[in-house]
């Protein structure tokens, strides 16, 4: 095994497309090392990403925010302007693992973990949030919500990685909120979960809406249909009725002992209301 602390991201796209057996990239390390140490993989290079320049740093950028790829979760709970603008995804980052696991663990590494159940997920695909990824061909955008193509399994090409998040600037009275379900108080995977994203006219009532499920189809999936029915409403009951139907409507889950396939569906709808009512407080709407 062979361990290289690339300096440049091409130099660490270079690397990875240009080796034929298995690799691995290390930025918190904590899916990597676990891993390792359990003798689930035995990669042939392994590429650390921290010291690529801007890679561990949160940058403002046309008004919204520029997360390098190895900021740690903590670090990401810690930036007060962020987390005032964006708190759902905060809250997703926040909920990955134990306060340890904070120090590492990173909102990139979540994503291309691949699991239908990543807590950081949901609220970037609500986010609109952009990844940027660095390749063998150069670099090029991506919608976080195309990256994930299944449970373990990424869109991107060989050779490239993710070295940042972009999330765009927030109008006034805008927010966001996430939730999820999970049999555990604390440090457990999430058996549903919802992102929601709102920005509201001055009279209060919604103009967009963006709603994102986890851990209810093999991707995080994003409930078009769900958001419609809240645009121009105030959260009526009979608006959030509409919208926890059409998250159900979509939600394509399995059946574990962890959660059937009708408890998933019931509560991905339940999470996605609460979550909008949350997002919309926090936006400053009242009823």
């Amino acid at each position: 095994m062979r361990y290289l602390a690339a300096k440049t991201a091409a130099e660490a796209a270079g690397a990875l497309a240009a080796e034929k057996g298995l690799t691995r990239i290390l930025a918190g390390g904590t899916d990597v090392l676990v891993q390792l140490r359990s003798g689930m993989v035995e990669p042939d290079l392994i590429v650390d990403i921290k010291k690529i320049p801007g890679i561990r740093g949160i940058v403002t950028e046309n008004g919204g925010f520029r997360i390098g790829a190895a900021v740690s979760g903590a670090e990401i709970g810690e930036h007060a302007a962020l987390c005032a603008a964006w708190p759902g995804v905060a809250e997703g980052v926040q909920l990955i693992g134990s306060t340890q696991v904070q120090g590492r663990c990173t909102m990139v590494g979540n994503l291309c973990n691949a699991s239908p159940a990543g807590d950081a997920v949901p609220s970037l695909v609500a986010a609109n949030a952009v990844a940027r990824i660095a390749g063998p061909d150069g670099e090029r955008d991506c919608p976080v919500a195309d990256v994930p193509a299944g449970p373990g399994k990424t869109t991107l090409k060989k050779g490239e990685i993710i070295t940042s998040i972009f999330l765009p600037a927030r109008p006034e009275h805008a927010a966001d909120a996430y939730l999820r379900f999970i049999p555990r108080t604390e440090m457990d995977i999430a058996v549903a979960s919802a992102g929601v994203s709102l920005e509201l006219n001055a009279d209060g009532t919604v103009k967009v809406a963006r709603i994102a499920l986890g851990a209810v189809a093999p991707t995080v999936v994003l409930a078009e249909a769900a958001g419609k029915a809240l645009v121009g409403t105030k959260l009526d009951d009979d608006a959030l009725a509409a919208m926890a139907k059409a998250c159900e409507a979509i939600c394509n889950p399995i059946d574990d002992k962890r959660g059937t396939i009708a408890f998933r569906t019931k509560t991905a709808g339940t999470l996605a209301r609460r979550a909008a009512l949350i997002a919309y407080t926090r936006a400053g709407g009242s009823k």
